[in-house]
């Protein structure tokens, strides 16, 4: 799972620098390594929260970066989905890449009402990040 989560953030950097090339290969190999882990091998301690869905958040927020809002928002609407409430934080950072796809996209009734989702979501939630991302994004829609 560490080499996993390394991956990704390679992915990351790559998508955050418009290398398309890179940060598809990187993305493959991201599904790879996810896919062959081994409930035997020991793991450290940092690793425990990635899963498929963070796998699917991360590759959401790399399609964005290259300029592929669209192909994102499945990713990143079934990850939202498949969380309970009790994830508020999550939730809402991953609503408001759903609002950044859409919003990139041009779908703009969409991007707002999913910002609107987001902070509601995020209310009692303490988070300097994620106040980070909703201003973030409300500067996009506003622009």
């Amino acid at each position: 799972m560490a080499k996993t989560l390394l991956l990704e953030r390679v992915a990351w950097a790559s998508a955050r620098s418009r290398d398309y090339d890179s940060t598809r290969r990187t993305l493959d190999l991201v599904d790879d390594t996810y896919d062959q882990r081994s409930d035997g091998t020991e793991e450290p301690e940092w690793v425990y929260w990635l899963n498929r869905r963070e796998i699917d958040v991360m590759a959401g927020r790399c399609l964005i970066e290259l300029g592929q809002p669209m192909q994102a928002e499945p990713l990143l609407s079934a990850a939202i989905d498949s969380y309970d409430q009790s994830h508020a934080r999550e939730v809402a950072l991953y609503q408001t890449w759903l609002a950044e796809s859409y919003a990139r996209a041009g779908v703009f009734d969409a991007a707002h009402s999913t910002l609107t989702r987001a902070r509601k979501t995020s209310n009692g939630v303490n988070s300097a990040r994620l106040e980070r991302r909703i201003t973030d994004i409300d500067r996009l829609l506003s622009a």
